[in-house]
């Protein structure tokens, strides 16, 4: 089999509809691939050395084709990747010059990592000619590991599984069950604060008391569960918890119901948007008022989209910054001012159908 010797992919970024800070408790998560994307462009080399130039920082990163590289820094995804791949047996065969470059906004929640993560194992696979490049599951699981797993990250799977199924999914990330939905809901305008934040610092706090908190109840409920304790079954005993611990105990048993009511709206033949927008409203109520994520600059951004007819959105990643989104049918352009006016930088999105390789050359 003759391999490639030019190949093009791109990955899109997300937003996650419910289920934010969720799939890291093992629950189920509801996301979009956005089009929004990171594009990896290379051609072969006649050596063992990979040069890799990231256009929008002005970098370029090279180490040499090896069964192991030792990673330089906690984000070094494209040593982690190659590590991956080639624990599996798969071999690009020699170097390779790629251009990387994205559409994505950076440490702003819609998982410009990931998106990096997916098409890089996706230009490795099909680089080695690897069958397997044609399973969205596949990628998004090498992903997974070569970003999250290989540097003990606390992040769950929904940003590789997105980016690499496209559209609108459903997600259980103890099963790996990865529905597509044919709901197309939207359109979402993406409003970046411009904030920057810290993703792995935030997401190993809030998992951290999460799973404190439901530790904690089981002195009092010992079958707990998330996904089959009500919330009302918990709330004679919120009291005996530490105050953080009763807010996101409750916010995650919220957060699964109104996931649970979403879902069965998306799989209506026709998706009602105005409850829609209602369910996700009330999940930025979880991540503001009880897990304590969100931004003043972020609350500002929704109440505007609000005033200026959205039906509903929330903040959108991991929060302390980053980005919001609003559901904003018919109201695009008056809902992307009202974003402008509070000094976010507006977007619309449309549903991307998921990573892919553009070009293959030989």
């Amino acid at each position: 089999m003759q391999l490639p010797r030019r190949i093009s992919v791109r990955a899109p970024g997300r937003i996650c509809l419910f289920g934010e800070h969720q799939d890291y408790l093992d629950l189920p998560v509801i996301a979009v691939a956005i089009d929004r994307h990171i594009f990896i462009r290379g051609s072969r080399r006649q050596d063992n050395e990979f040069h890799i130039h990231l256009t929008d920082l002005g970098k370029t990163e090279q180490f040499p084709l090896a069964s192991h590289l030792p990673c330089q820094h906690e984000k070094d995804y494209f040593r982690s990747g190659l590590n991956v791949v080639m624990r599996l047996g798969v071999n690009p065969g020699c170097g390779w010059d790629c251009n990387v470059h994205g559409t994505i906004p950076i440490n702003a929640g819609t998982s410009s990592s990931s998106a990096l993560m997916v098409a890089w194992i996706l230009f490795l696979l099909t680089a080695a000619g690897d069958a397997r490049a044609d399973d969205p599951g596949f990628v998004a699981e090498l992903a997974f590991q070569a970003e999250v797993a290989e540097f003990n990250q606390p992040g769950g799977r929904m940003d590789q599984y997105t980016s690499s199924f496209g559209g609108v999914i459903y997600l259980d990330p103890v099963t790996l069950q990865t529905e597509t939905l044919t709901a197309r809901p939207g359109p979402f305008i993406l409003g970046d604060s411009r904030q920057p934040k810290s993703t792995s610092a935030i997401l190993a706090s809030v998992k951290r008391d999460a799973q404190a908190a439901a530790a904690a109840i089981t002195a009092f409920i010992p079958d707990f569960h998330f996904r089959t304790t009500s919330p009302e079954t918990v709330q004679p005993f919120l009291s005996r918890l530490s105050p953080r611990q009763a807010e996101l105990l409750r916010a995650n048993l919220v957060d699964f119901q109104l996931l649970r009511e979403a879902l069965y709206l998306l799989r209506s033949r026709e998706t009602d948007l105005e409850k829609l927008g209602h369910l996700l409203n009330r999940h930025h109520e979880q991540l503001r008022d009880r897990k304590g994520i969100s931004t003043e600059k972020i609350d500002a951004m929704l109440a505007a989209s609000l005033e200026a007819g959205a039906l509903g959105g929330k903040i959108n990643g991991s929060g302390g910054g980053g980005c919001m989104f609003a559901l904003a049918p018919g109201r695009e352009e008056h809902v992307a001012a009202a974003i402008r006016a509070q000094g976010g930088v507006p977007h619309l999105l449309t549903i991307d159908p998921g990573a892919c390789v553009e070009e293959i050359g030989c």
